[in-house]
């Protein structure tokens, strides 16, 4: 387990469409824009002319995506009885989120204007925000309503609102993917050898709470009729006792479904049948050297993890590298290992908080000369709550060694993300 830290400090324009052509996603919807009361003007109504981009059309789930609300048209008028200055005009909106994911995105817009002439049409305008992905699929944005905020003389607000009798229309899409999930079921013996039909006591763990888990023997890549079914508890896990008869078994499974595979079973945990030796003649005597088996386990250097800083307002990237993990693999059976990594969001001033899939790794793995084992480094991705695999060896017929393990770790930062510590927790898990 460790500790991560990071401290904190527009949008693209789209290809311009071709003359006489609306750009892609630009829409028309009915508006109401009543005046404010102190300018004494009736209220303008019309059609709003709009258009939304984002930054990012296809994210994954967790990832911070920018949006553009652009307002090329509106209605609304100059409030005041004069010339409105230059920049006193503070645009703010709202885009509607529908589809796999949905709710509102606040959007505001700097105070820049050119001078607006008395009664003339009020300036198109651009507002910017940003949301997180929460639901793999596809959202849809429609343009919401928006307000223009004038400064001179008085402060005045035009509210400009979509008539209700008409759909909201839709400006832009973006299609996110979910989070690959890891298996994380595992299966740990009570001893790892016995004679010929002595009960082994297996904890299976890491299985969906309430499924029906079955628990093997197994020899080599086949299974043996040594078969037990259990109910996992609310954790997740089944405590049973396996008779081990086959003495070709070498190892134990666990696994949800018919039969086991790679995504609803534990990796095998190894064992050994010993059998009976029969009594020694008169001539001769017979020499038992015995192997015993070890265990696999992990060390750390270091616990806690720095990241780099990133400036207030532009957001990106804070980079960092965790304390390098050393797994000796001493149990002398056909079954590899993976070692998993979570991370909770971190959590910083006020309780603001940048989602744990916000931070990403690029794994490595090196085995110590001499191992038995290949070890794979996980894929470069995200880290996030539900987990991602930092390494792992496979099923071999003999396994073991000592491996070296280290990661480059990299925080996205939101832009205008509030300055401070944000810290989370990363756990390691090796099964």
């Amino acid at each position: 387990m460790a500790v991560l830290a990071a401290t904190t400090g527009g949008a693209l324009s789209a290809p311009a469409a071709a003359e006489g052509e609306a750009p892609p996603g630009q829409v028309d919807f009915p508006t109401h824009c009543p005046a404010p009361q102190e300018a004494g003007l009736p209220p303008a109504d019309g059609p709003t002319t709009a258009r939304i981009t984002v930054d990012n059309p296809a994210p994954q789930v967790g990832d911070t995506v920018t949006v553009t609300y652009q307002v090329v048209r509106t209605p609304a008028v100059n409030p005041v009885g004069g010339e409105l200055p230059a920049d006193v005009l503070t645009p703010t909106g709202r885009i509607l989120l529908a589809g796999a994911q949905s709710g509102e995105v606040t959007v505001v817009g700097a105070k820049r204007n050119d001078p607006v002439p008395a009664g003339a049409a009020l300036p198109a305008v651009t507002m910017t925000g940003t949301f997180t992905v929460t639901a793999p699929g596809e959202t849809t944005l429609a343009p919401g309503g928006y307000t223009l905020h004038t400064s001179h003389l008085l402060d005045l607000d035009t509210t400009c609102t979509r008539d209700a009798a008409s759909a909201a229309p839709v400006s832009a899409r973006l299609t996110a993917t979910g989070l690959p999930t890891a298996n994380l079921r595992s299966v740990f013996l009570g001893a790892a050898q016995g004679r010929p039909g002595a009960k082994v006591k297996v904890t299976a763990a890491g299985f969906p709470p309430g499924a029906a888990v079955t628990v093997a023997g197994r020899a080599g890549a086949a299974e043996t009729a040594d078969r037990v079914s259990a109910t996992a508890d609310e954790l997740g896990t089944a405590l049973v006792e396996l008779p081990v008869t086959d003495k070709a078994t070498t190892a134990v499974i666990a696994y949800e479904g018919g039969a086991w595979s790679a995504r609803q079973g534990s990796g095998p945990a190894a064992y050994t049948v010993v059998d009976a030796a029969p009594p020694p003649s008169a001539a001769t005597q017979k020499v038992t050297a015995t192997v015993e088996p070890g265990v696999l386990g992990m060390t750390q250097t270091g616990e806690d993890i720095t990241l780099g800083s990133v400036p207030y307002g532009d957001g990106g990237a804070a980079p960092g590298r965790i304390g390098t993990v050393t797994v000796t693999d001493a149990r002398g059976g056909p079954a590899g290992w993976s070692l998993i990594g979570k991370v909770t969001d971190f959590t910083g001033p006020g309780g603001i908080r940048i989602p744990g899939a916000s931070l990403s790794w690029t794994p490595r793995c090196v085995a110590a000369e001499g191992s038995r084992s290949v070890c794979t480094p996980g894929s470069a991705g995200v880290v996030g709550p539900e987990g991602a695999l930092l390494a792992s060896t496979p099923d071999a017929p003999l396994v073991g060694g000592t491996f070296t393990i280290d990661a480059t770790v990299t925080l996205k930062v939101p832009p205008y993300t509030p300055p401070g510590a944000y810290t989370a927790v990363l756990t390691l898990t090796l099964s």
